[in-house]
């Protein structure tokens, strides 16, 4: 962290329906004491250096998750509410008659744009990252971040995947120089011999190596992003005002800027292991993982003392 720097913020996007899990899998309790998978997240941030948490929600949720971290946070990191609400529209717009789906990532971050004013990160509330990917967002964010510059925390795909179900992965193309080029999502990938495979739109598997890098939706920004965010979410709304299922999706936006708005990413590999609550079926394997690395002193027990 440079001397006088104010500390980066971390968004976490928590306003998930968990529709593939089958309940609200953010307050799912799967640590030895009781923890939630989006209390190592924090626990994380903290000691790499993060002064605020800043929490994404649909408003009836809300107090579940003041209730769980107002303690545990205390004199730690500084709390604060953003809500993903539908009519939350740039000027000019209006929520369309048959619009009950949510807007998408990239409309979750726009939702936390009044409440973060410096650098800062952005992360899901459902997914384990692991203490060396938050340290590395704390590194880029740590030092001047230019306007046109962010940076996304890359995983091992075959560190990424569920044994219980397909998942939806944004494979990235890395340049020479470490900088990010595109992101292709792909939507139904699984385990298989030689590391992993897709389905494309054709309805044939594709061979995948399991090194390719991918994006759990883990970036590092400056507030900068909040403009772009705007003008991005109004060209969509005039591009699929008719499509009651399209969502403005933060890769997308990364995407575009990249190749027409100058913007530069850095991408910063992890060799961390993601595990996450995407079926219901991972909840033992969590618990396992997170026993086990109690065990091996990564994480003190119980983790907020």
């Amino acid at each position: 962290m440079v001397r006088g720097m104010k500390k980066p913020s971390l968004v976490i996007l928590a306003a998930g329906i968990g529709s593939r899990y089958g309940g609200l899998k953010q307050v799912e309790p799967v640590g030895p004491s009781g923890e939630i998978i989006l209390d190592y997240t924090l626990y994380d941030a903290w000691r790499a250096g993060f002064g605020k948490v800043v929490f994404v929600v649909q408003s009836q949720h809300r107090r579940a998750l003041d209730e769980h971290f107002r303690p545990a946070l205390a004199g730690k990191l500084e709390i604060a509410f953003a809500y993903q609400r539908l009519d939350d529209l740039p000027p000019g717009f209006a929520v369309p008659a048959d619009r009950k789906k949510p807007w998408g990532t990239g409309h979750a971050v726009y939702a936390a744009r009044n409440t973060v004013s410096g650098p800062f990160a952005v992360a899901n509330a459902d997914d384990f990252y692991g203490r060396g990917s938050l340290e590395a967002l704390a590194g880029f964010l740590g030092s001047p971040v230019r306007e046109n510059e962010c940076c996304l925390v890359a995983f091992q795909l075959a560190n990424t995947l569920s044994p219980h179900g397909s998942v939806s992965r944004g494979i990235c193309q890395v340049d020479g120089a470490g900088r990010l080029v595109s992101i292709t999502e792909r939507t139904r990938i699984e385990p298989a011999a030689g590391g992993g495979r897709y389905l494309d739109r054709a309805g044939r598997w594709r061979p995948l190596s399991g090194e390719e890098p991918v994006s759990m939706n883990l970036w590092g920004f400056s507030p900068a992003l909040f403009r772009r965010l705007e003008a991005g979410f109004a060209g969509f709304l005039k591009e699929e005002e008719t499509d009651p299922k399209a969502e403005f999706q933060l890769p997308t936006v990364i995407d575009r800027l990249i190749r027409e708005g100058g913007w530069t990413c850095r991408v910063l590999p992890t060799a961390e292991r993601w595990f996450g609550m995407t079926y219901r079926d991972d909840r033992d394997e969590v618990r396992r993982e997170l026993g086990r690395l109690g065990e091996e002193g990564s994480y003190p027990e119980p983790l907020w003392g």
